[in-house]
């Protein structure tokens, strides 16, 4: 089973994101930044094993946006799933590997979402 990459600084929304996909998904690992993303993504065994990505990202230094295109100037065909505020859009976002999904969004929704792109990538 591939690993899934979830990245949330709000330590409490991460601790409930990723007992929500524990549930179904048995190698979730969470960092709390974006930088902290990006590092292990180099890291060519842990990169071996990425699934998926899902960023709560909306914090300082790195837009959501340009965190994706980050990722994926480093891995192109890596599915992104990203859980978007208020002030994001869907349309901000590019890429045939990214899907938004505006919160609040109920759990069940974010596991099917992430088991789509799984799916699909897989």
């Amino acid at each position: 089973m591939p690993t899934i990459l979830l990245v949330d600084n709000d330590p409490l929304q991460a601790s409930s994101r990723k007992s929500i996909l524990e549930r179904k998904f048995r190698d979730v690992l969470r960092v709390g930044d974006a930088a902290e993303a990006l590092c292990l993504v180099e890291q060519p065994q842990f990169a071996g094993c990425l699934g998926l990505v899902i960023s709560g990202l909306h914090m300082p230094g790195i837009s959501g946006p340009a965190f994706v295109a980050e990722l994926h100037e480093r891995m192109p065909a890596l599915p992104v799933l990203v859980l978007g505020s208020g002030a994001e859009r869907a349309g901000d976002y590019s890429g045939g590997w990214v899907r938004f999904l505006s919160r609040p969004c109920a759990g069940d929704e974010m596991l099917a979402a992430a088991d789509e792109l799984l799916s699909q990538h897989a």
